[in-house]
């Protein structure tokens, strides 16, 4: 005596999701320039003994992997649907953050951990050879960023490398200044500010980054839907009495689905109008929610007595 359905309007939705924008070749591009950025910034550490430099070619190492998973996501989402991943793989991107957010956290920290050292105890450096490398590494960041500024809202994936180039933009900037200040005024200590800089400008985006892919992982509610507020509007509607065992999770950006019992009068299963109200109750889901998948059953207020006690 019940009745289901997933997918939304037209029931002809498959599980793959909205129509993906193909950027792996962006994130090619910006993968090969941000490798020959770092390989540039090691030379320059090197040469100048700048921690800010090395930091910011460390900043690099960590983004040339994240890119790398990046890339590899964004493939990996595009494969289609099967009868094994109903969804694809479109979780990948979500993966491909999470992992990028943990690399991050731990350059973030090293970084922190060697600019308070310098602080106590400076070490010399070559402003020039700084300054030079701390330019050219500016140049590419700006290029990469220019390349992924129009997808950065996409998804995840495409969030994450944004973030990451445009902390290595503002860590080349923070190199840039440290240099200046080094060769204008002999002030050692400017290295390891830079350097903390870049330390403190990786954390707290790396911090919200990695929140919101576990909480895609942990299968959390939506940001910004509140579930009360979806019972309220469902028990709005014509023969419902109750509604139980509600859930929404999201499975990747853009994604978002729900699943519901559903109780309505003993009459809706005799006279032929379930389907009607199934259409109704998902037209709301999708208009006020903006979720187009969802899984509805319904049920009479018998078939409580039946199910098993974690059911709420």
């Amino acid at each position: 005596m019940t009745a289901s359905h997933a997918s939304g309007h037209g029931h002809g939705h498959g599980h793959g999701g909205p129509e993906l924008a193909d950027h792996r070749g962006r994130l090619a591009v910006v993968l090969a320039i941000t490798l020959t950025v770092f390989v540039v910034e090691v030379v320059g550490a090197v040469v100048s003994g700048s921690l800010a430099l090395l930091a910011d070619a460390a900043h690099m190492l960590t983004d040339v992997a994240g890119l790398t998973l990046g890339l590899i996501a964004a493939v990996l989402m595009r494969r289609p649907a099967n009868s094994q991943r109903t969804y694809g793989y479109q979780r990948a991107e979500v993966l491909g953050a999470a992992a990028q957010a943990a690399v991050l956290l731990a350059v973030g920290g090293y970084v922190l951990v060697e600019a308070v050292r310098r602080l106590i105890s400076p070490d010399e450096v070559g402003s020039t050879a700084m300054l030079v490398f701390g330019v050219v590494g500016l140049a590419g960041n700006a290029v990469g960023l220019l390349v992924l500024a129009s997808g950065r809202a996409d998804n995840m994936n495409m969030r994450a490398a944004f973030l990451e180039v445009a902390n290595d933009a503002l860590g080349s900037v923070a190199v840039i200044v440290a240099a200046v200040l080094v060769a204008t005024t002999g002030f050692l200590r400017a290295d390891a500010l830079a350097s903390l800089l870049i330390g403190v400008l990786i954390i707290p985006r790396t911090l919200r980054l990695l929140r919101d892919s576990v909480d895609v992982l942990l299968e959390s509610v939506p940001r910004g839907l509140d579930l009360g507020d979806v019972r309220e509007r469902i028990l709005r509607l014509p023969h419902v009495t109750e509604v139980h065992d509600l859930h929404a999770t999201q499975v990747a950006t853009g994604l978002p689905v729900l699943t519901a019992h559903v109780v309505v009068d003993d009459s809706c299963f005799h006279d032929g109008h379930l389907g009607a109200m199934l259409d109704e109750l998902q037209a709301c889901i999708h208009d006020d929610f903006d979720i187009e998948h969802s899984t509805i059953q319904f049920e009479s207020a018998r078939h409580g007595e039946h199910e098993h006690a974690t059911h709420a």
